[in-house]
């Protein structure tokens, strides 16, 4: 086994476009099934129209992923990366791979018993969630911005490609029960392969990279026993840096408390982002926007605005001059996407379809800028076991925002009756 301190200059290193690739496709892997399964949404409505899917999932989703996240965060410092990251995708691909057969066992038949068997994999995709996305933020929270970029647009890439995939399903296949249930089983084959294959990315290729191996060294150099693990997966043994043998208090850290005090503005920030996308994305979109021409496709078309808009978001801090990197200015960006509330509301009410695809892609657009700026942002100036600490803290008020959200989105039935 090589031995490594994480001194040498990350420059030197060979690996960042391939790493930028993986994190990418770790970022697909991600959120791939739960999109999956929020993009065949009219399916499931087609088939438990008294059950409310496209709400009821995502509610069901939640506190599976926020209570998850918090025992994680909790205990972060604590936790074997390698494993945690490995269950989280591990459980992906044994979920979708049960949705797939509880579907083709009941022959796409509803019923409450079909219902609960679906909700329960949604809350096996909540807890895989927080495995994976606090794992693999905290994770990339140490290593080179664009890592964690590409992460965060590999989510939003998983939402867009869920989205082309079901409107080329719904073009390809007739509207019939049976057309529908033919593309959600295509879209779970998909996710299955999909979750497979990420499993092999992580295990083996992701922790072989020189730049990966650089910075999980540095980070082990710094005091982090997360990382022990993965490097011994690329075949390196940490040794600690001369001087921190000499002095161990150069291995002490902020606490979780101390590090959540002194970025509790982009904690509220995250929460915020959150809280307002999730309060009209996907249920909003979904159930409450009104009958217009493009029928059938109206929902399909703005979840898919909604996805594309996001994903470029995530693509536009790339550009340095465009990156929003103030803490006021950012706390100022977020609370002013609050007017989108009475905005959609009364485009709902009175607007046509084009002015609601107009504000939906604003939504997904400054969700995805916003989110990376601040988990780009955050990290910055802290050592490795405090980087990695801190992208846990932001996922879970991330997650935190998520949950409250998608509880407001219900305040869009009151006065339609049920």
């Amino acid at each position: 086994m090589a031995a490594l301190d994480g001194s040498e200059a990350p420059a030197k290193l060979k690996g960042k476009y391939a790493a930028m690739l993986v994190c990418w496709l770790l970022g697909i892997g991600c959120l791939f099934s739960w999109n999956s399964m929020l993009t065949i949404e009219d399916y499931y409505v087609y088939i438990f129209p008294h059950y409310h899917p496209s709400r009821v999932l995502t509610l069901v989703y939640q506190p599976f992923a926020l209570g998850t996240i918090a025992v994680l965060t909790y205990n972060e410092a604590k936790i074997n990366t390698r494993l945690r990251n490995l269950f989280g995708y591990a459980l992906f691909f044994l979920s979708t791979l049960l949705v797939l057969v509880l579907d083709l066992a009941t022959s796409g038949k509803g019923g409450i018993g079909t219902f609960i068997g679906v909700c329960a994999m949604s809350g096996a995709f909540g807890v895989a969630d927080a495995h994976v996305q606090g794992g693999m933020v905290g994770d990339l929270s140490f290593m080179q911005p664009e890592f964690i970029q590409s992460f965060l647009a590999g989510l939003a890439a998983s939402g867009a490609l869920t989205s082309a995939l079901r409107l080329i399903t719904k073009a390809a296949f007739d509207n019939s029960q049976d057309g529908l249930r033919k593309g959600a089983i295509l879209f779970f084959a998909l996710c299955t392969f999909f979750e497979v294959l990420c499993v092999l990315l992580y295990a083996y290729i992701f922790p072989k990279l020189d730049i990966v191996k650089h910075y999980r060294s540095k980070a082990a150099s710094e005091g982090s026993k997360t990382v022990s693990a993965d490097l011994a997966a690329g075949g390196i043994q940490t040794s600690l840096k001369p001087e921190a043998q000499e002095d161990p208090k150069q291995l002490e850290r902020l606490s979780n408390k101390e590090l959540l005090l002194q970025n509790i503005d982009y904690a509220i920030d995250m929460l915020l982002i959150y809280v307002l996308t999730l309060s009209i994305f996907p249920g909003f979109l979904s159930e409450d926007t009104g009958t217009h021409s493009l029928g059938g496709w109206y929902a399909l078309v703005l979840i898919a605005m909604y996805n594309v808009c996001d994903l470029i978001g995530r693509y536009i801090p790339l550009l340095k001059f465009l990156k929003l990197e103030s803490r006021k200015g950012l706390m100022i960006a977020i609370l002013s996407r609050f007017l989108l509330v009475p905005a959609f509301y009364f485009t709902a009410k009175y607007g046509d379809q084009g002015w609601m695809i107009m504000l939906t892609s604003f939504l997904g657009l400054t969700n995805g800028y916003l989110t990376v700026c601040v988990l780009t942002s955050a990290p910055k100036g802290y050592k490795g076991p405090e980087q990695n600490a801190l992208g846990n803290l932001l996922v879970l008020f991330l997650l935190g925002g998520i949950f409250v959200g998608v509880t407001l989105d219900w305040l869009w039935l009151i006065g339609k009756g049920w």
